[in-house]
């Protein structure tokens, strides 16, 4: 059985940003007061989701690029006063980017969870803020924070997980197990495979506790991947589970994995 024990792009969340976003980077200029355009495209890498903010020049979409901005959007009043690095902006910006994330892809909660697409938002840089700029911008992009590099995204990626998608948009892993292994493409040589998702609770519910969620996920997990793989007599499967910190953040569900090279 196999858990790991965080998602670090959903605890950013809860210190002040979002998917791989550091408040104490800033890779933006005074340029950046004027908000983003939805449908641009960009070539970042992990470096570059790992900053809170990001001036980097738009590419044309018919370029290789590994990002695309599908929401561009305003912090309220309520916030504008707000010191540009305080958590609220990423419990704000996290219900809105998260939401218009899964709706920009196509697929369900349970796919884009499974999928190797992540999203980041970047706010203006701390010059521009103090110019007033107050958008906050989110982009899809082709791998996470644990990637060494992030893949070449199509034109759009907009309704990239619609029907059945092409393997090298879904995760896997290659190692012994599923905990610490970096996520990968499917499309590449892999060991694991995310097969199933377990939702856990509705958005309004109370956590329900470490073992709660340790228990379910796994006896869910060990029938589903089972069912997965056509009920072998012998299989090995793997979970994730997730703590608090990932539930208050806004995640729901558990991952399964089964060890299969296909």
């Amino acid at each position: 059985m196999l858990r790991t024990a965080s998602i670090a792009l959903l605890l950013l969340v809860l210190s002040g940003c979002t998917q791989g976003q550091a408040a104490d980077g800033d890779n933006g200029s005074k340029a950046d007061t004027t908000a983003p355009t939805v449908g641009a495209c960009r070539a970042l890498g992990p470096d570059d989701i790992a900053q809170a903010s990001n001036a980097t020049t738009p590419i044309a979409c018919t370029a290789r690029h590994t990002a695309e901005t599908y929401s561009v959007g305003t912090f309220p009043a309520t916030l504008a006063e707000e010191d540009p690095d305080d958590r609220a902006l990423g419990a704000f910006v996290y219900d809105r980017c998260q939401g218009g994330f899964q709706k920009f892809l196509g697929g369900t909660e349970s796919l884009v969870l499974r999928s190797t697409m992540t999203w980041a938002w970047f706010r203006p840089s701390k010059d521009a803020w103090a110019q007033g700029a107050r958008w906050f911008r989110c982009d899809v992009v082709g791998g996470g924070e644990q990637s060494k590099s992030f893949v070449t995204l199509p034109k759009t990626a907009k309704g990239l997980l619609l029907g059945k998608p092409d393997d090298r948009w879904l995760v896997c892993v290659d190692g012994p197990s599923v905990s610490g292994s970096v996520k990968i493409p499917c499309s590449t040589r892999h060991t694991w495979r995310a097969v199933t998702t377990i939702s856990l609770g509705q958005t309004d519910d109370d956590y329900p506790g470490d073992r709660l969620v340790e228990v379910r996920t796994r006896d869910f997990c060990s029938r589903s991947v089972a069912a997965w793989l056509n009920y072998p007599i012998d299989y090995d499967y793997g979970f994730t589970w997730f703590h608090e910190a990932e539930w208050k953040a806004g995640n729901r569900r558990s991952i399964c994995w089964a060890k299969t090279d296909q």
